[in-house]
């Protein structure tokens, strides 16, 4: 297995769920929403490194290289690919997501590793129809069978993700995954299915839900 680094990224505020705590220090089952991801990448022997892009004045938790994060996530990706040890790929996790598994992260570096692709994402067939809309008159129903949920982690060869991180601030501030950058100059981004239990908690329903699922887990 070539060398991997992993990215967490951290730095968000999360003004939607209500706190004053940054969003990957809020309590989620006992623990800092963070603390559930950073388990699954210690726990995945392949990662030599953890950097985490974390907000102003914080310092990193142990285990991990702690940077100060940018304005935007993908600010924050590239602050932390700057302070990260040689590699050959890098793994980029979003704190927000704290059902990782590392299940899920070999699984994405497995993919890599099999598919001559610059990016192999974490991704949930959408379930739900989707409708396309100009303010509120539907305007059609899109197929979903070719419709993905993307979520992170996301596994990079080092160089591609170099490369998209290297475009101007303001497309990284307009992007909302850093996969969406490699597609932007023709990269290759492979699918990796994964459960919609991976979900990205943002609201405080989001928190409450993810709170049943990692108690649930640990009984």
């Amino acid at each position: 297995m070539p060398s991997v680094v992993a990215l967490l990224v951290a730095a968000g505020r999360g003004e939607r769920l209500g706190h004053a705590t940054p969003k990957a220090f809020v309590p989620c089952a006992g623990r800092p929403l963070l603390a559930w991801s950073l388990d699954a990448l210690h726990a995945v022997g392949e990662i030599e490194h953890i950097v985490a892009a974390l907000p102003p004045g914080i310092g990193a938790p142990h285990g991990t290289i702690g940077v100060p994060g940018g304005a935007e996530r993908s600010h924050s990706v590239r602050a932390a690919l700057h302070a990260a040890p040689i590699s050959d790929w890098v793994l980029v996790h979003d704190a927000a997501r704290p059902m990782l598994t590392p299940t899920i992260v070999r699984a994405c570096l497995d993919a890599l590793a099999e598919h001559d692709c610059d990016a192999a994402i974490a991704a949930a067939p959408v379930a739900d129809t989707i409708k396309e809309a100009a303010s509120d008159v539907v305007v059609r129903t899109l197929d979903r069978t070719s419709l993905w949920s993307i979520q992170t982690p996301q596994a990079f060869r080092r160089d591609a993700l170099e490369r998209a991180l290297g475009l101007g601030d303001a497309a990284l501030a307009a992007a909302t995954d850093d996969a969406s950058l490699i597609e932007s100059f023709g990269g290759e981004v492979r699918l990796v299915a994964t459960s919609r239990e991976n979900f990205k908690v943002t609201t405080p329903e989001d928190l409450h839900l993810a709170e049943l699922i990692l108690r649930d887990r640990t009984r």
